[in-house]
């Protein structure tokens, strides 16, 4: 199984679709608490749903329960929080949900887990990935730049 991952933000429409379209990923999985922000331009739900159709022939599906909390985010963004208290806390909620358990693989195989920051290091797809590959074994995760 490979896991994708890909932020939006720095990138242009098209280097953001081309870089999907490209990659071998069949689906888009959100992972953002919020997917409707104006802030997101072009990577609003409905937006994103559309285009991911018409430009790259691929699935969209929002699973929240692979987002952090409002708390947990409001904490490292608004209260400039370091990044490992932010790590531990949303690493702690992915295990109490069980994600392992309670998201099925098939819509995860071959998915790419999309956020906003435009890098994996400090964000929480690099995290869910690596935790999901960790429970579920034969993972291989590609970073989509």
């Amino acid at each position: 199984m490979t896991i994708y991952t890909i932020g939006f933000t720095k990138k242009t429409a098209e280097q953001f679709f081309e870089a999907l379209r490209k990659s071998g990923a069949v689906r888009v999985v959100d992972v953002r608490l919020n997917n409707v922000s104006q802030l997101a331009g072009f990577a609003k739900k409905q937006d994103l749903k559309y285009f991911l159709e018409k430009i790259c022939g691929m699935e969209y599906v929002h699973l929240p329960i692979l987002a952090p909390t409002q708390e947990i985010l409001d904490e490292y963004r608004k209260h400039k929080g370091d990044w490992q208290v932010y790590e531990r806390s949303f690493l702690q909620l992915i295990r109490d949900r069980k994600i392992e358990d309670q998201v099925s693989r098939d819509v995860i195989a071959d998915g790419c887990l999309l956020c906003s920051e435009d890098k994996p290091d400090y964000c929480h797809r690099r995290l869910v990935a690596a935790y999901l590959k960790e429970h579920w074994g034969d993972v291989e995760i590609r970073h989509l730049r």
